[in-house]
């Protein structure tokens, strides 16, 4: 396998939702392991996600975990995870579903360097950037 580079997310005990809510929008196959099937199973995080990794149908992949009980969970603003590209009509599709639940810091509209692009930060706190090229002329 060629290297990748993937988005790896931290939630605060939401991980799974968050998780199947992303496959939920973009497809795939879902892969969930708790922290409990590694060994904690008396623990308090048990049922917390240790690793979840989303293989999508267009071919990304998203990984994410809960925040483990002896770390402070500290949602950041130094990250965001950018979709882009020419399929208007799914990256449309994917900026609605990310949206909905959560907050728009830049509506989808056409700007000035000619694409449309949008800002939006879900209903889980994850940053995104949705933007889709303009047709060549």
């Amino acid at each position: 396998m060629a290297s990748r580079l993937n988005p790896y997310l931290s939630f605060d005990g939401n991980a799974r939702e968050a998780m199947e809510a992303y496959q939920g929008i973009f497809g795939g196959e879902l892969t969930l392991t708790t922290f409990g099937e590694f060994g904690a199973a008396d623990g308090p995080a048990a049922d917390r996600i240790m690793h979840g990794q989303l293989e999508t149908t267009s071919g990304y992949t998203i990984m994410g975990a809960d925040t483990p009980p002896h770390e402070k969970y500290e949602p950041g603003n130094a990250m965001t995870v950018s979709l882009s590209g020419d399929d208007a009509d799914e990256l449309r599709g994917l900026w609605a579903k990310l949206s909905d639940g959560g907050s728009v810091s830049v509506p989808m509209e056409k700007q000035m360097w000619g694409d449309e692009f949008g800002m939006c930060t879900d209903r889980f706190g994850t940053p995104w950037m949705v933007n889709i090229n303009a047709p060549k002329a």
